[in-house]
């Protein structure tokens, strides 16, 4: 659901940059108190691994769309609302700026729909109330598809809005909105159960810790966990990735049922040219892969890619710099807090 320059005009990708990014400053802050140093190479695989993760698009049965999971529920369940948005916010960043996934115009659109709906809407209002505390397997996975598919749906709901609020006529409120919401609902359904399934298994491996005990107490069960989603990272992006459906997402696929085409004609703006010549230069893997000129195109085979070179170094890459942000943003925030 990584938006393009293309459905936005100037005005309301910048408001959204201003809010996404001020919400983030107000989660660092929110952090600065809060934040124990021992969560915070958690907090750094668990980015890599949502990185990777977003790479394997499944396809819908029946739809010719395929979706990706956008983790954001999965970061807000084990480390809060504040350092999940945070997290959901770096993977978006780098997504952006050197893999061109979705445009930079569109970046505080795509932090505010792909973030804050799931780490401060539907974490606290579904998730936890159904989840509570102790809770059973069931329980989770109940939370955990309810909560993925209310915050997946008010983000599309909110590409909609955005993109009426940009005079995009191309895209008509009522026919886009009858179809994004429907094929994000199937999406969230898979990414719902997904999320279950990691954290009953944070809860087996550590218990306790969704219930707030003690990092002290489970230092040795944390390093575990870390090792396991380094590796899981590492896999996921390296070798998984190779399989990824290549039908439409669903943003994508959407745009395609309402205009005709996946793509809309680009406003040729100076804003928006400007935004795009920035994100030009500072791409290095464009759609995860390696230049066309450099030989880096893959072939498919039935609707997926053959193993690429070029998908697996994106995945490693692209794991490694998004680990290693948000360690220097934990270690950001700790130095604040101890100089203040």
């Amino acid at each position: 659901m990584h938006m393009s320059d293309a459905l936005l005009s100037p005005a309301v990708g910048g408001s959204f940059w201003a809010g996404s990014f001020g919400l983030i400053t107000y989660c660092a802050n929110r952090l600065k108190d809060r934040v124990d140093d021992r969560i915070v190479p958690l907090m750094g695989v668990l980015g890599a691994f949502v990185f990777s993760a977003q790479m394997i698009n499944f396809t819908i049965p029946g739809t010719g769309s395929s979706g990706h999971i956008s983790g954001a529920m999965l970061l807000a369940i084990l480390l809060g609302p504040y350092a999940g948005f945070i997290v959901i916010s770096s993977v978006l960043i780098i997504q952006c700026l050197f893999f061109g996934d979705g445009g930079l115009l569109a970046l505080g659109c795509n932090i505010w729909n792909l973030g804050l709906y799931p780490c401060f809407v539907a974490y606290p209002l579904v998730y936890r109330p159904i989840a509570g505390t102790g809770a059973s397997s069931r329980r989770i996975m109940i939370a955990s598809v309810l909560g993925v598919v209310v915050g997946l749906e008010l983000g599309a709901f909110s590409v909609v809005v955005q993109t009426v609020l940009s005079g995009r006529s191309e895209l008509p409120f009522k026919a886009f909105v009858a179809a994004m919401l429907p094929i994000h609902l199937a999406i969230g359904l898979v990414e719902g159960l997904v999320t279950a399934g990691i954290i009953n298994y944070v809860r087996k491996a550590m218990p306790g810790f969704l219930e707030g005990r003690s990092l002290s107490d489970m230092r040795g069960t944390m390093k575990g966990v870390v090792i396991a989603f380094a590796v899981m990272a590492l896999l996921t992006g390296g070798v998984l990735s190779w399989f990824a459906s290549t039908h439409p997402d669903g943003l994508e696929w959407s745009v395609e049922r309402v205009y005709g085409e996946r793509e809309l004609p680009v406003d040729g703006g100076v804003i928006t040219r400007w935004f795009r010549d920035i994100q030009e230069a500072l791409t290095i893997l464009p759609d995860y892969d390696i230049p066309a000129d450099s030989g880096g195109q893959a072939d498919t085979v039935e609707g997926y890619p053959s193993p690429d070179v070029g998908t697996s170094l994106s995945g490693v890459v692209g794991a490694l710099m998004v680990g290693i942000v948000i360690l220097f943003i934990g270690m950001g925030i700790r130095h604040r807090r101890l100089k203040g």
